[in-house]
């Protein structure tokens, strides 16, 4: 993985934690970090070079005018003022490579001194044990900090350690050996083996990333809400609302111009393309 800097422009040490999406289904974790990188002001600094995603390229995302600026597959941003760097990721993993592509990103992360690692990905709602009678949506979350996920000061923020993280169950306890280097294609489980509900969550996106980031040594917590595919926008608000806790961020504190603090991206003007035709009905 290599990474260019902007004209211009330098990392901040001033920075120490870095927050990054989890591709996953409903894009909400990318969503929650448009609407972050443009609510905190955040700059672009530079353009991290990965070959195990896929090529992609468009306009300007953040605006408030398009300008032509090329946005790439994935990007650096750093918001000084809130001591944050957000890492944007715009296309997928080549099919079979996220486990390298986790570990590359890793190993940036480490190699410019970031202490904490935050993660913000979704879950299939269809897998869900119990369903949460609530108009908000319930933040799940696994962190580094302990070997069973839990973190005293996610549960004091109201988020749910997500049970389904065991540490020990074999495919959880193959990816954490796979990120450590331990082990070799003899010890790997067979994908012919009947799948249990629980071989569902480490093989996303998310679980690659924290395993990796943790076999670094840096602290990492993984933020997470359940969806479905469609209109997400309200489930990036508030995965992005449960970022700016973590980061004891309030929303009167980000750079935002309109009520609430948050700034909405140029880009989701046409996320979802144009309404329908009401003359149809």
């Amino acid at each position: 993985m290599e990474f260019t800097l902007e004209e211009g422009r330098n990392l901040s040490a001033d920075c120490p934690s870095i927050l990054l999406p989890g591709l996953s289904i409903g894009n909400v974790g990318q969503l929650a970090v448009d609407l972050l990188i443009s609510s905190t002001g955040a700059k672009r600094v530079g353009f991290l070079d990965e070959p195990s995603l896929l090529p992609c390229a468009g306009n300007d995302a953040y605006g408030p005018e398009p300008e032509g600026v090329l946005a790439l597959p994935l990007e650096a941003y750093e918001s000084p003022p809130h001591a944050l760097t957000l890492i944007q990721q715009r296309s997928p993993v080549i099919k079979g490579m996220m486990v390298e592509f986790a570990k590359n990103l890793a190993d940036f992360v480490s190699s410019i001194g970031k202490k904490h690692v935050i993660i913000l990905s979704s879950l299939d709602s269809g897998r869900m044990k119990k369903i949460v009678a609530s108009s908000d949506m319930q933040v799940y979350y696994v962190s580094s900090t302990n070997n069973d996920g839990n973190d005293s000061d996610c549960e004091r923020l109201g988020f749910k350690r997500l049970e389904e993280y065991d540490p020990t169950q074999r495919r959880w306890k193959y990816l954490n050996e796979l990120a450590e280097g331990k082990t070799d294609h003899e010890d790997e489980p067979s994908f012919e083996d009947e799948l249990v509900h629980d071989d569902y969550y480490p093989g996303l996106p998310f679980a690659a990333l924290f395993s990796c980031c943790k076999a670094k040594g840096l602290k990492v917590t993984c933020l997470l809400c359940y969806c479905s595919e469609g209109d997400n926008i309200a489930d990036s608000f508030q995965l992005a609302d449960a970022a700016c806790k973590l980061l004891r961020l309030t929303p009167d504190k980000l750079s935002g111009h309109v009520e609430g603090g948050w700034n909405i991206p140029l880009s989701w003007q046409s996320v979802y393309g144009p309404p329908p035709d009401m003359s149809l009905f």
